[in-house]
């Protein structure tokens, strides 16, 4: 099976209105820029985003929450964005937050073809509203369910036509992850090699779990706080 596609255009054509997104990076680290912008040009709509955060208002999934595509985030982090902010004051946005850990293990069940887990996170909280707990050992641990998302979009730094994929630093955080759980996998990396040329023992995500990957461009990387000392 090819799996290069020409672009991001391409490489979302056929996300539809009410899909289910997972999006990888770590703050405004690592995120699929190229597919992003992609998404908003499409003007595909009512979408459920899986991400750790939210962006920022003009910059990741904040441009699409500007064009109101987003129906429902699913996040651990949002307080980098004032207009999701005012969305879900609104009752605009529909939100789901939960713990960090939470939300990798789900995603990582889903890679695993685990239906569910199991985790102490969230017992005895808001968190726990309407889900089935169970004790083990004498302690008490809630069952969240893996996520089922129609597309995981990821971003590495260096992947080959085989889908093989190496992720650099914080970027390794939720792209290894959701790059195994999505139905179909979309990758845009900085350098795409042909097959062969990537170290087997430096391979982070098997190129198994990626059907379509193409080599991005213009990446801003923007830092999300800057932080500086005087000497």
């Amino acid at each position: 099976m090819n799996k290069v596609v020409a672009g991001a255009d391409q490489a979302i054509a056929d996300v539809s209105d009410g899909a289910i997104l997972m999006l990888g990076g770590f703050g405004l680290c690592g995120i699929p820029e190229n597919c992003i912008a992609a998404l908003v040009r499409k003007k595909v709509k009512d979408l459920t985003c899986i991400s750790n955060n939210a962006g920022v208002d003009d910059f990741g999934i904040g441009l699409m929450l500007q064009q109101r595509q987003v129906k429902k985030m699913i996040s651990s982090y949002v307080g980098e964005n004032a207009e999701f902010e005012r969305q879900l004051l609104s009752g605009e946005l529909e939100v789901e937050l939960i713990p960090q850990g939470t939300l990798a293990t789900r995603c990582l069940a889903a890679g695993y073809g685990m239906p569910a887990i199991y985790t102490p996170a969230g017992v005895g909280t808001e968190v726990a509203a309407g889900k089935e707990t169970r004790v083990f050992n004498g302690k008490e641990y809630l069952m969240e369910m893996a996520f089922a998302a129609d597309f995981a979009i990821v971003k590495a730094w260096k992947g080959d036509t085989h889908g093989n994929l190496i992720f650099r630093a914080t970027s390794r955080n939720f792209n290894p992850l959701m790059a195994m759980a999505g139905k179909i996998t979309i990758a845009e990396v900085e350098e795409l090699v042909p097959a062969g040329q990537l170290e087997p023992d430096h391979v982070h995500t098997p190129g198994i779990y990626v059907h379509r990957i193409f080599q991005g461009s213009n990446y801003e990387k923007r830092i999300e706080q800057r932080t500086a000392r005087t000497r």
